[in-house]
């Protein structure tokens, strides 16, 4: 495990899955993310030319943000994701294969799990983070749960958080919290609308400054 990256992504608290319908799409949002205090990013392999994204992002930001690639199923997808600067690698479950490649580059692990089998799983395998996800399913009581047997373990839930409930997650035990639409609106997305999605980085990163008090 990189500690050195784990506390930055505890320290940000925040990371924003991006689900971009395009190139100019994913930069828009991320600019906007960016000046509403949300550094830490995940670009999911469902955006168009993502690799040519993280290139981008990677040389425009450099470690002024924490850029990570989503919704891994390939160990080709960890490579090429990797040589175009991605830092941090999110599978929505485990696959023996894909968590290879991702050692194999060096890359700090962010892996789904939801079950107390699945997330045992995980803690045999040393994976640095669980992804608790859908978090919408169980919500934080559930992650408070699966805590009691795995206390040791680090969780980020994705799925069902909000600027309204992100404290609940942070009580429950998550390290940090990952939000996709909550955070980033499809339509604002659609219609290049980073105003709104500035907006929603403020408003997420106020509730996570009074969570921490």
């Amino acid at each position: 495990m990189s500690t050195t990256l784990l506390a930055e992504l505890t320290e940000a608290g925040i990371i924003a899955t991006l689900r971009a319908p395009s190139r100019d799409a994913a930069r828009m949002a991320v600019d906007a993310l960016v000046a509403g205090g949300v550094t830490a990013i995940e670009v999911t392999y469902s955006t168009p030319d993502v690799v040519a994204v993280l290139t981008e992002l990677s040389q425009a930001f450099g470690d002024t943000i924490l850029l990570g690639v989503g919704t891994l199923t390939t160990p080709e997808q960890v490579r090429e994701s990797h040589a175009a600067g991605a830092r941090f690698f999110v599978s929505p479950g485990f696959d023996a294969d894909v968590y290879a490649a991702i050692r194999e580059v060096g890359g700090f692990a962010m892996i789904g799990g939801f079950t107390a089998t699945e997330v045992q799983g995980l803690a045999k395998h040393a994976v640095d983070v669980v992804k608790f996800f859908p978090g919408s399913l169980g919500g934080p009581g559930a992650l408070k749960a699966l805590r009691g047997p795995f206390p040791g373990l680090v969780y980020i839930p994705t799925g069902g958080v909000n600027a309204a409930n992100l404290g609940e997650w942070l009580a429950a035990g998550a390290t940090a919290v990952g939000a996709g639409s909550e955070l980033i609106p499809a339509a604002a997305l659609a219609s290049g609308d980073g105003a709104t999605i500035t907006a929603k980085a403020v408003e997420f990163v106020a509730a996570l400054r009074a969570a921490r008090g």
